[in-house]
């Protein structure tokens, strides 16, 4: 196995005086897929806004590539290579997909600032539509925009929130053959929250199940087996 770019350890979170996430432990390595699982509401997305610092943890220590982290913002943190594709995609409607994807340059230094032809070998269609509003876009082809738009960053640790919800059966398949492509340059981690089982499964390396906020069953994906880990993030 890899060294993990990204380690976690009794992260707590709160939202005022509620504590939605206690003691979560999450490793991420370069050249995996680190799953996060479970039914709504448990804390998946609050765990990737910690981790990308758009929300403040409570507690726990966080490093990146063996550096602890202290409480920096989440541009900080996109500086040193962590890039945050939300729920939801949050893509700008008004901007055309170029003006979207260079939104991306925020975090760049001058010289760096540019689109990576690779962004469109991994999703052709944008090439075609860079002088059209992200709001006339499809949702899948938003879906890939809202990846894209995180790739100009050139992360090494990537963190997709959802990213088949809402999106037709063709889409769900090149996001799958693009997330293992990634993972194969073995260049960049990448941490997913998913609930559909399948893509999940088929992607992941390991996986962290949560309920409640804290975790239920974690893994390697060679020693969990698929129907203990199903009946885990469906109960």
């Amino acid at each position: 196995m890899a060294d993990n770019l990204l380690e976690i350890e009794g992260l707590t979170l709160h939202y005022g005086g509620s504590e939605i996430l206690r003691g979560v432990d999450l490793t991420a390595a370069k050249g995996e897929v680190t799953c996060v699982m479970g039914t709504n509401g448990v804390g998946k997305t609050s765990l990737l806004k910690a981790i990308s610092g758009t929300h403040p943890r409570s507690t726990g220590d966080y490093r990146l590539a063996g550096e602890r982290i202290g409480r920096l913002s989440a541009h900080a943190l996109a500086q040193r290579g962590v890039a945050y594709v939300p729920q939801g995609r949050e893509i700008f409607p008004f901007l055309t997909v170029e003006e979207n994807l260079e939104t991306g340059f925020a975090c760049l230094p001058r010289d760096r600032r540019r689109i990576p032809d690779d962004v469109f070998e991994l999703f052709p269609i944008l090439r075609d539509f860079l002088k059209r509003r992200g709001g006339d876009l499809s949702g899948g082809q938003q879906q890939q925009l809202a990846i894209a738009r995180a790739l100009v960053t050139e992360p090494n640790l990537l963190l997709l929130d959802e990213p088949t919800e809402g999106i037709q059966p063709n889409i769900i398949k090149q996001i799958g053959d693009v997330i293992r492509l990634l993972k194969s340059r073995g260049d960049m981690a990448i941490v997913l929250v998913e609930q559909y089982f399948e893509f999940a499964h088929a992607l992941g390396d390991s996986f962290l199940v949560l309920e409640r906020g804290a975790e239920k069953l974690s893994g390697r994906a060679g020693a969990l087996d698929k129907g203990r880990l199903m009946q885990a993030v469906s109960v």
